[in-house]
């Protein structure tokens, strides 16, 4: 009984540091370059985040299924080969299934390989832990990303298009705010929920 309650604790704080405590995007602040870009749009959002969400958890599978092989010097490099070989799974699944979406996300989809929250769940976390943990680590780490970018993509796809999923939510009226669909809008959206969210969870960094 008192296994169990330890192995639930664990999984239950691997969760909350993804999703809350260590968020990503709004408490380690990694990923911007990407979140600013692509959550223009839901389906762009949904689609990246799942996307990273894949590439985290299984590339943190594989280095913790390792972890006692890989040389110091050379876990970045093997880190950087196992990352790689799931971006482009990622990268040739949209390609052939959802080419729209590709298109729309561009290059981003294949700079996963150096999104800062893949490589450090690798070296944070994975390299330490069994894989049955780490993979728990980079689904909820790969989640709290897609929380934030489908979270800002809400806010921005209506006011840049009046659209929400590419259907039209608001009136032919409406002025549309262009720089909401720029990367400038999006930093000012990212910038007020992470001190929104941090006055929430207290999570302040002491000065």
């Amino acid at each position: 009984m008192k296994l169990i309650r330890i192995r639930y604790t664990k999984w239950f704080n691997i969760l909350k540091n993804g999703m809350k405590t260590n968020n990503p995007v709004f408490v380690a602040v990694l990923g911007i370059c990407s979140s600013l870009a692509i959550s223009n749009t839901v389906p762009n959002a949904i689609a990246m985040g799942l996307g990273v969400t894949f590439v985290t958890m299984f590339s943190s599978m594989f280095v913790s299924m390792f972890r006692n092989y890989i040389p110091a010097k050379l876990r970045i490099v093997t880190y950087m080969i196992i990352i790689s070989t799931f971006t482009i799974f990622v990268q040739k699944f949209l390609q052939a299934y959802f080419p729209d979406i590709y298109a729309s996300l561009g290059a981003y989809v294949g700079l996963i390989i150096t999104n800062c929250i893949v490589m450090g769940r690798s070296e944070a976390f994975a390299i330490k832990n069994p894989w049955k943990y780490s993979i728990i680590d980079g689904f909820f780490s790969g989640m709290g990303y897609t929380f934030v970018l489908v979270l800002v993509a809400i806010i921005r796809e209506p006011l840049a298009f009046g659209t929400l999923f590419g259907i039209q939510v608001l009136p032919d009226n409406f002025t549309l705010w262009a720089s909401m669909g720029t990367a400038s809008g999006a930093f000012f959206i990212v910038g007020l929920m992470i001190w929104i969210l941090r006055n929430w969870a207290k999570s302040y960094e002491e000065a």
